[in-house]
């Protein structure tokens, strides 16, 4: 079963970060959990060091206890687990991101410090180089827009492909729109206007999304061709989507770069939540292993019931036991309530910017 990972800050929980999370893990009725990194101490004598990276393990500590009770208190039924890890929060976390569904992180405030898990030091190279998607959440994600909207950069490469497979996904688990973005240069002076090219670009829209399109006929699908540079129009929008996709890399940048200059443009600038999606066997490429140093401390727990647990369950820390089933069905939607019902399939509609 593939867990939904969230990395807890120690310093500051990010709970956008930790909502996010546990409403993915509610709706793909898996487990929750939740990760917290006691970097290494730098810059300081042993005594100091000793002393500092005590303080943070007992914060780190309080922090997962928190975060566990609020998505608890939030998502009556949910299948927890927590884990306090020594290490670098980037390599650790990397490390659990295998087989994982999702891995979900907040995003750095300016001036914070960049040495713990939820943070942009984090971000950007789990979005590089994580074996599974990866969701920065650097604000809320939008709920009063109706239908709820999903924004999937598009470029025709492989990668856009998979970030589309997932888009789609994740747009019929929460009835949402989706919305197929192309982003054009603008024009030289010396070559006109480009409408010449705006209708190749909508061809290649069309034939880029037509495969994925077909395999979730449930999903209703937006097309806009725009013209501008793609971070800004991606950015522009997705200002009232629930999340804006991309694939990790695109058909610009360098060979051989982890994450290209989009996805890391989004991941500064977009004002919704920014996930970024491997190609399924690039998960990992090219990254160390991680270090993660000594395993602190990990329970496993559901809510409490009167239902048996099955043999070999995990322990809950209360002495309960986990039955190991998802939440129960009148407590999958959370605090935003049920998922919208799925548009009726239509044939998808184009836009020019």
């Amino acid at each position: 079963m593939s867990d939904v990972l969230v990395g807890i800050d120690p310093r500051e929980l990010s709970v956008p970060a930790l909502v996010w999370a546990a409403d993915a893990a509610v709706r793909r009725g898996v487990r929750l959990r939740l990760v917290s990194a006691v970097p290494p101490a730098r810059d300081r004598l042993p005594y100091a060091a000793s002393s500092h990276r005590s303080s943070l393990r007992v914060r780190a500590e309080s922090a997962l206890a928190t975060a566990e009770d609020l998505v608890r208190e939030l998502y009556d039924g949910l299948w927890t687990a927590t884990e306090l890890v020594d290490g670098n929060p980037a390599a650790v976390l990397r490390g659990k991101t295998r087989g994982a569904a999702l891995a979900v992180v907040g995003s750095r405030p300016p001036g914070r410090p960049a040495d713990v898990p939820g943070g942009d030091s984090v971000g950007v190279p789990l979005a590089s180089l994580a074996h599974c998607p990866v969701v920065v959440v650097r604000a809320p994600e939008q709920t009063a827009v109706h239908p709820p909207l999903i924004v999937v950069g598009v470029d025709g490469s492989t990668h856009c492909r998979a970030a589309f497979a997932f888009a789609a996904a994740e747009a019929r688990l929460r009835g949402a729109l989706l919305l197929a973005v192309w982003v054009r240069p603008r024009p030289l002076p010396a070559h006109g206007d480009g409408s010449d090219e705006a209708a190749d670009h909508r061809r290649l829209l069309a034939e880029a999304i037509t495969g994925p399109t077909a395999r979730f006929p449930e999903v209703d699908v937006d097309r806009a061709v725009l013209r501008g540079h793609p971070v800004e129009e991606l950015t522009r929008a997705s200002r009232e989507a629930l999340a804006v996709v991309v694939g990790r890399r695109g058909r610009g940048g360098f060979t051989g770069m982890d994450l290209g200059s989009t996805a890391h443009g989004l991941l500064h600038h977009a004002t919704c939540p920014v996930i970024t999606v491997p190609l399924p066997e690039e998960g990992g490429r090219d990254g160390p292993p991680p270090t993660t140093g000594s395993h602190r401390s990990q329970t496993d727990r559901l809510a409490p019931t009167d239902r048996p647990a099955p043999t070999g369950g995990p322990a809950l820390r209360d002495g309960a036991a986990s039955t190991g089933r998802p939440a129960p069905a009148d407590s999958r939607h959370g605090p935003f309530g049920p998922p919208a019902r799925p548009h009726r399939a239509l044939s998808p509609r184009s836009a020019e910017g």
